[in-house]
Parts: structure tokens; sequence; C-alpha cells
């Protein structure tokens, strides 16, 4: 176990366990963390798994970690690792079984004070039109031949079927679809768990969110975005549904005998991988890329789901209440990008795994309007607790890949808090907040507590004053809507 006698103090802000700690890692780790979000993870194997994760062939840099960690399948949630491409590594595990679990913000005009009346109409309306929950079926059913073009084009194929806009597209990271995408190298059983499920919210974590913005604090980050106080704004948080898990699923058995035959030697079987530039590693960054498309494409729509909901409840009764996307980033995957790395440029696989995108300002890719002031960054809280928008800065570029936090970060597991919380209570604990609640159960519920998480506006506070990303607005809960 790591303990916090094993740390180096590099600011209250920012942690280090030094190569030195253990004869097999290949890089240090860094963490970014104040002490008492630091300790809260003492108790569980995070840091751990970093140490572990730090032992991959290839490794450029550190292991960064951020402030919502926790324990993960072998590679903790919140954390970042960079390998050298082509001949570095790629880890499934290092990026996760929910492949491209994203956040959506979209914005609309809609004060406060003119929905509030409609509140109740517009959670119903959210419910009815984004089906949530395991195993649930989409809004929209494809044949196996349009399957293959939704893995290959995303949000693209989205657009051309009327389901999306340019600018949805324009504001989508990666333009909502992941070249080097490869249908044939996905599963039968994994497209037949995906075909299904397109516009589908799923269950555990994931949820659509109305929220208001509460608090500005950039007024030019805000404006270019869209965002101003008082209006009302959803999150959409989903990902790749059984799609993506039954392609993590493959590879990582898959790569079990992969690592025998490339004499890759790992501390934790969990942490399999593969060369990229191997047949395997070419195969699952394939697969991975056309999950990720499938995620872009479910997330659009089910922002055309909530642009329907929101007509349906605001035409004729307040102004602008269309909704106009922020921005769209994933927090599960694996990217080739270039950054500097001991003051030289590489190109590398940069593996996110619960941590998001925080691109500083001029970053390639970002549409014209957030080239100036940084990606947005999209941190959601838990039910009944803010959530953060924020920009990438320089900083971030140079000291944790272009990464930040994903979320709160979960303090409780999921049996732990349906044990101890008890669903219908906290339904009216949030209701009397003000909060309308549409869950499919009580127990999935209770498993997304607010008190199963960590302070969300503590970690935002983390990964702002350590300069990895600056705060824009702050938004507050209106209605949540669970699978």
């Amino acid at each position: 176990m790591v303990g916090l006698q094993d740390l180096l103090r590099i600011s209250d802000y920012e942690w280090e366990i030094p190569q030195s700690f253990r004869h097999d890692m290949r890089v240090p780790v860094r963490i970014f963390a104040d002490r008492r979000l630091l300790e809260q993870v003492l108790g569980d194997k995070s840091l751990e798994q970093a140490v572990n994760a730090a032992t991959l062939p290839g490794l450029v840099g550190a292991v960064v970690v951020m402030p919502d960690m926790h324990q993960g399948y072998g590679f903790p949630i919140g954390g970042v690792a960079a390998t050298e491409y082509p001949r570095g590594v790629v880890s499934p595990g290092a990026i996760g079984y929910d492949i491209n679990c994203g956040v959506r913000l979209l914005a609309s005009g809609v004060d406060l004070e003119a929905a509030e009346p409609h509140l109740d109409r517009l959670a119903t309306l959210l419910n009815l039109y984004c089906p949530s929950g395991v195993g649930k079926e989409g809004t929209v059913r494809v044949t196996v031949a349009e399957l293959e073009r939704v893995l290959r084009e995303g949000a693209r194929w989205a657009l051309k079927q009327g389901y999306a806009d340019e600018a949805d597209l324009a504001r989508t990271e990666e333009g909502g679809c992941l070249d080097g995408a490869n249908p044939a190298a996905v599963s039968e059983r994994a497209k037949a768990r995906g075909r299904e499920q397109i516009g589908s919210l799923g269950a555990g974590n994931h949820f659509i969110e109305v929220d208001v913005v509460e608090q500005v604090f950039d007024a030019r980050a805000a404006a270019a975005m869209g965002l101003r106080a008082g209006c009302l704004c959803v999150q959409i948080h989903c990902g790749s549904r059984g799609l993506g898990h039954q392609v993590c699923t493959d590879y990582v058995q898959s790569f079990q005998s992969a690592v025998r035959r490339y004499n890759i030697s790992l501390p934790d079987r969990e942490l399999v991988c593969a060369p990229m530039d191997s047949p395997e590693g070419q195969a699952y960054l394939g697969a991975m890329r056309a999950v990720a498309n499938f995620a872009f494409a479910n997330r659009q729509l089910l922002a055309q789901s909530a642009r329907r909901a929101f007509e349906e409840t605001f035409a004729g009764k307040a102004t602008d209440w269309h909704l106009r996307q922020v921005y769209d980033i994933a927090h599960n995957m694996g990217k080739v990008e270039s950054h500097d790395v001991n003051g030289k440029r590489v190109k590398v696989c940069v593996h996110r795994k619960g941590a998001t995108r925080a691109f500083g300002p001029g970053a390639p890719g970002l549409p014209p309007e957030y080239r100036e002031i940084g990606q947005p960054v999209l941190v959601p809280g838990s039910m009944g607790t803010a959530s953060w928008v924020l920009v990438g800065t320089e900083q971030s570029m140079l000291r944790s890949f272009g990464s930040s936090c994903h979320g709160a970060g979960r303090v409780m597991s999921r049996a732990k808090a349906k044990h101890e919380i008890r669903g219908e209570e906290l339904r009216r604990d949030l209701e009397k907040q003000g909060i309308q609640v549409r869950a499919g159960s009580m127990p999935g519920l209770a498993e997304e507590a607010p008190q199963a998480y960590k302070d969300v506006d503590a970690v935002v506070e983390t990964v702002c004053a350590a300069g990895i990303a600056r705060k824009v607005a702050r938004l507050r809960p209106l209605a949540v809507i669970k699978g």
C-alpha cells in the first residue's frame, strides 16, 4: 500500500510518488490533490494502481492522477498515462469499459423565473424521450449495415440523418468522429448489444440534468460558450452502452495471451496491453475508435431528444428555448496526440480514464470561438450538488498532457451506498431542495447519492489552484433523470 509518507509534496495541490518508490516503475506518478482529498483515497487501491500503471512499457513523462481519483479496474479512475506512439503499448483497462463515456452541455436562454412553473413537465418529458436503464432500447433502431456506418462516422452519421447540425459537430471533441475506426475489429456480440441501444442513456452514474447557471467567474469565456447567469442548461452524461463494455471485455481477454507473446511483465493482469504497432494493438485501437464514434452519435441523439422536450415545454411560454451545444467531451478514451515532454515534442497515445481532455488556448482542433479561451472542460457533480464549467490552460498542456478531472469521484462503493442510503428518502430530500427527480429504481438512485461522492467544489478548486484548469461557471441542479 502507498502511504502519505511515501509521497513528495510539490505544493498544496501537487504530489509525487518518485520512480524510485518501486523497482519496476518506469516513470513517477504525479498527483493533483489537496491533503484532504488525498487522505480520502488512502483506504482504497487507487494510488497502488497508479504505481502499477507506471510499469507499462513505452511510458513518457509521468502517470498523472486527478483529485477525483478512485479505484478502478487495473488503472485508477482519474488517471492519465501517455505511451510513445507507435512502439508503446495500449491498455484497454487504462481507457475503461465504457469507452467514450462523456459529457455534453447544452445551453438555452430560458430564465429560471420563466421556467420554474414548467420544470415538472420538462423532467417528465426528458424522462419520456430519453430512454434509460440497463439494456434499455434506444430512440432509433438501426440495421446491421447502418450500425457499421455509425461506427465509422459517429456524429457525422447523425448529421446525415437530420439529428444534428454543423454547430453541434464543431463543438464536439474531434468533430464527433475519430479517424481510423474499424468496425470489423468489433465482435458480433458487441454489435448485437449496441445495435438496439443508440439514443439511450443507460444506468449507473449516467444522467440527464437540467441546471441553472448560478454564477459566472469568467464573463468572456461564458459569453463565448453562450452561458448566462440565471439561464437553464442541460448536461448529458453517458457513453457507449453495452457495445463499449463488450469490446473492452473482448480485448482484455484476448490481451492476456498477447502480453505473453510480447514478453510483457505486469504486476496486475488487469493492466494487460499490447504494442500499438502490433496486430493486436491495431485491432483494439480500431475497435475503440469505432465504439467512440457510436458514443458520440448516442449523445447526439439524446441531445435531439432533450431539444424536443424543451420545445414542447417552453414553446409559447418562454423565449430563446432552443438548446445550443456548448461542448461534448470524452473521459474514457485513448487519443494519439503530440505533447512536449522534457523539452521534446513527442507523439503519444494519451490514455484518459475518468479524466477529460483540457486543451489550452491555441490548441489545434478547437472551434474558432474557443481558440483564445481554451477548450471547455465539463465537470458534473452528483445529484443535489453543483457542477462546473472550466477551460483548459497552457499549464495543463505542459503538466498533465492537456487533461483535467472529470467529476466528483466516488468515496463510497455502490454496494455500500445502497446499504446505507434509502432511495425514497434521498428522493424526498432532493425534492425538498427543489430538484425534480425521475429515476428507474430507488436502489439505483441510492447508488448515486451525493454522500457517495467527493466534494466537487474541492475537486475543482484543486485543479484550478494547480493551474491545469480555470473556472468559468458554476451550475446548480433543477431536475435529474437517472436510469
